[in-house]
């Protein structure tokens, strides 16, 4: 009985840390670098952030709304650009044809 008491309290200790890191935010960042004779062949930068949308969205992260592969609406935006840039050259070639 005891250790499912002990469970039930872990579960409620996770979920309250998973909570309050998804209302505030936690960033994890970290750098990997190699080198030979001081010559720099490769740097990673790696950043993370974990935070819930509403708080991403108010620290004014949302690339996900742009994403075509993420977003419909994105998709829409991106096909009628295409379609616009496609008539712009089309008129711009008529222009100078004539």
């Amino acid at each position: 009985m005891a250790e499912n008491l002990t469970h039930s309290i872990q579960a409620t200790n996770l979920a309250d840390i998973l909570e309050r890191v998804l209302d505030k935010g936690i960033v994890i960042a970290g750098d990997i670098k190699i080198q030979i004779a001081d010559i720099d062949l490769l740097t990673i930068k790696i950043r993370l952030l974990v935070a819930s949308v509403d708080k991403a969205m108010e620290m004014g992260i949302n690339w996900w709304q742009d994403d075509t592969y993420l977003s419909s609406k994105a998709k829409e935006l991106a096909q009628k650009q295409d379609d616009l840039v496609a008539r712009l050259e089309k008129l711009e070639k008529s222009n100078k044809e004539i």
